[in-house]
């Protein structure tokens, strides 16, 4: 099993914008006062085609895949919260909290990853937990060691305990589940995704502990990273508002590893922080500001990870 790829599929954006039906709960959308459509999306398509460059640069596989106008899908740009990709030949397909959100999911990207040679064995389909307004979304909710079976899931209105559950026995992974809150407004709310606060990579994590305010639950989830070796990095709630918490782990050019993530999230991390990081690899790091805002995502949110098998 390995926990980080080479292969990551994008989706670039043709009409993205603040998405009003996901920001009832994602506290980190902004609106950008007095900025035509046009310019937001022209502002996307140039932090997206940078990052991609960006990836590509540094040797990683991108497998970039072009929007479609019709339907309206503002967040496309966020493909791993619909689908995630797996060893075996898995797929999962999930369901998403936005109505405009599941529109996203698209048979023809499984077509285009087939022709390109990846082997896809089965579609374990949760999607119709939509119906009973039940969510679970991909490797947003979920948080996955792969190499050492456990996920992660940090409940919230999308991400249910119940349909993680039911996911870690159709996959075989054992559950560590907690509540990670952010102060909006002077209350404590729900971190809308596990990959915001939290990143996980092969011998380490980026966490924000203080998100995890039952004392129990902290203390589990340091007790499952300390002993699959991982060396715990500490970001403050703070550093998670610049989306410090939002990166991944990818392999490069004859398997060197880096650490992804925007130019907001590494200008807030301290050196002591950095250095800890880069023990373990190098840092890459993008503008994403637009998408930042309006789209209340980051680096980790735009990547799909694939792993499936090659034919």
């Amino acid at each position: 099993m390995q926990q980080i790829t080479n292969t990551i599929l994008m989706v670039r954006p043709v009409a993205f914008r603040m998405n009003e039906q996901t920001a009832v709960n994602n506290y980190y959308q902004k609106v950008l006062d007095g900025l035509l459509p046009e310019t937001v999306q022209a502002r996307a398509v140039a932090e997206f085609d940078a990052y991609v460059e960006k990836l590509k640069a540094i040797g990683v596989n991108v497998v970039v895949i072009q929007d479609t106008k019709e339907p309206d899908t503002p967040d496309s740009i966020f493909p791993n919260n619909w689908i995630s990709f797996h060893e075996n030949g898995n797929v999962g397909l999930y369901p998403m909290y936005a109505e405009n959100r599941r529109q996203e999911r698209r048979e023809d990207i499984l077509v285009e990853l087939e022709k390109l040679g990846f082997h896809i064995e089965n579609v374990i389909d949760y999607t119709s937990a939509e119906d009973e307004d039940i969510f679970l979304e991909g490797t947003g909710s979920l948080l996955l060691d792969r190499v050492n079976s456990k996920a992660y899931c940090a409940l919230s209105p999308r991400a249910d305990e119940e349909l993680f559950i039911e996911f870690c026995e159709d996959f075989e992974y054992m559950p560590v589940i907690f509540t990670a809150n952010q102060t909006v407004n002077g209350k404590r709310e729900a971190i809308y995704h596990t990959n915001v606060m939290m990143c996980l990579a092969e011998n380490f994590a980026v966490i924000c502990l203080e998100c995890i305010d039952d004392k129990k639950e902290r203390e589990n989830v340091k007790k499952h990273l300390k002993a699959d070796g991982k060396e715990i990095i500490t970001i403050t709630e703070k550093q998670v508002n610049n989306f410090a918490g939002n990166m991944l782990q990818v392999k490069g050019a004859n398997d060197e590893r880096f650490l992804i993530m925007s130019d907001a999230a590494h200008k807030s991390l301290t050196e002591s922080q950095l250095k800890a990081i880069e023990k373990h690899c190098k840092i890459v790091s993008s503008s994403l500001d637009t998408i930042e805002a309006c789209g209340g995502g980051s680096a980790r949110c735009m990547m799909a990870e694939v792993f499936l098998p090659k034919q």
